[in-house]
């Protein structure tokens, strides 16, 4: 099995525990056992050295470089590594050159792209020729979503794997497993108790690579005793007092989070929704963001059902931008524990959704002659607004003009519901309703 990198030749003694305790074999691997076992499909592709080209998709630290290098260390193919945090398109369509000249001599080559979503769709074209004809198999890995950051083409001729961050019980695990590693803190003996494990593990937040990293922070900066190093709580805690959530405002978990804000909300579960706004405020989240959502839910979630909801909605979104963070945190939570608590109707959103349908379907459907301006005397002889009925001379504020194109009369687009206030709503429609067949 011959094997090259594209990467920057590492010296192993300065490489970080991460590195120096990677893996080799599945046995070894820790997490992603919904991927990985007796039976599993990834397990029989790595086992039986049959790969079509994959992509591995997880948040950092659930081993998706690791298992591309247990692949490099079991595959019989020439097997070709590649960053794309380091490298450019040219590089790799230049390996692939190879790969195709390697193919003619009967060699394959599995090429591994890591952060392969940091070259853009066009870029990727150029992947495409040489895995199309078979000249390598691709294995990509990105934290962001593929459907979105990966060409159509290129995503349709390779399997995804979701991998998952780890729990805090596989964590542990890991550490455990590191600890008697050889050549984790070689001539050290590490005296560091479970409970100082399970802190790391719940401060890793499913992150194998910053467990690690945690972990041999904490044992560098141990009370030494000769070749004896004491992890002790006090010290530990220094490190693990403050976790980071996992977030980023363009990706992947930005919309996983909205979405959850907005159904928590839309299903009336406070404690929910004030947690998830809390997550994003806590990732960075721009509050006039958020605050633009809750306007938008107050209509299309609430509507008529309580007209005060759009009033608060708006009142928070300029409290947001007179204060601004931190000090509109309270606002914002304010406005989603109403609108959480709210009555809920989508009647307006489902009006507004109707009505955009028939527009497509009647796109230029004409204005009937009586509701047109006739501002010229030239309109007029045209008989616009002819027969235009004033509804406010009439006792009833209603008239029987007809103001809906002629393809859509009879149509319905609101239907109001009995949440809230709505059927104050509901009762006038319908009074209106029966007015006009009382004309007929």
């Amino acid at each position: 099995m011959k094997q090259e990198s594209l990467f920057e030749a590492n010296n192993a003694a300065s490489e970080p525990l991460a590195a120096r305790v990677r893996p080799r074999t599945l046995q070894a691997f820790v997490g992603q056992h919904q991927l990985l076992g007796p039976g599993k499909v990834l397990q029989t592709m790595i086992e039986s050295d049959r790969l079509p080209s994959l992509i591995f998709w997880g948040p950092p630290g659930t081993g998706k470089t690791t298992l591309a290098e247990i692949i490099a260390n079991q595959t019989h193919a020439r097997f070709v590594r590649f960053s794309a945090a380091n490298g450019s398109v040219a590089q790799v369509k230049k390996a692939m050159a190879q790969a195709a000249e390697h193919q003619e001599l009967g060699e394959r080559t599995v090429m591994f792209i890591d952060e392969i979503h940091r070259f853009n769709k066009a870029q990727q074209d150029a992947f495409l020729p040489y895995v199309e004809a078979g000249a390598v198999t691709l294995i990509g890995a990105t934290t962001e979503n593929p459907s979105f950051e990966l060409n159509s083409a290129l995503l349709s001729r390779a399997k995804v794997f979701v991998l998952q961050a780890l729990s805090p019980f596989e964590l542990v695990q890991l550490l455990q497993q590191t600890l008697a590693h050889p050549q984790a803190f070689p001539d050290l003996t590490v005296q560091i108790q479970p409970t100082e494990l399970q802190a790391i593990a719940d401060f890793a937040n499913g992150d194998a690579r910053r467990a690690l990293n945690t972990l041999e922070i904490a044992v560098l900066n141990g009370q030494r005793d000769g070749q004896t190093v004491t992890v002790d709580a006090a010290s530990l805690d220094q490190l693990t007092n403050q976790r980071l959530s996992r977030y980023d405002k363009k990706g992947d978990e930005h919309y996983n989070l909205i979405s959850a804000l907005h159904k928590a909300m839309r299903n009336s579960d406070t404690d929910a929704a004030i947690y998830w706004l809390s997550r994003m405020l806590a990732g960075g989240e721009e509050p006039l963001y958020i605050a633009r959502r809750l306007v938008r839910f107050a209509s299309e979630d609430i509507g008529l059902a309580d007209t005060n909801a759009l009033n608060v909605a708006v009142n928070v979104f300029q409290a947001c931008q007179f204060l601004g963070m931190p000090e509109c945190d309270v606002h914002l939570t304010e406005a989603v524990t109403y609108l959480a608590l709210a009555p809920k109707s989508n009647a307006i959103y489902r009006a507004r959704e109707k009505a955009k349908q028939d527009v497509h379907r009647y796109p230029n459907a004409e204005v009937p002659l009586q509701i047109r301006n006739a501002p010229t005397a030239l309109m007029k002889a045209l008989d616009y607004g002819k027969g235009y009925q004033y509804a406010h001379d009439t006792a009833a504020k209603l008239t029987d003009m007809q103001t809906m194109p002629d393809e859509l009369i009879g149509e319905t687009y609101y239907e109001p519901t009995d949440q809230g206030r709505e059927p104050r709503f509901k009762e006038r429609l319908a009074a209106i309703k029966r007015w006009h067949l009382q004309q007929k």
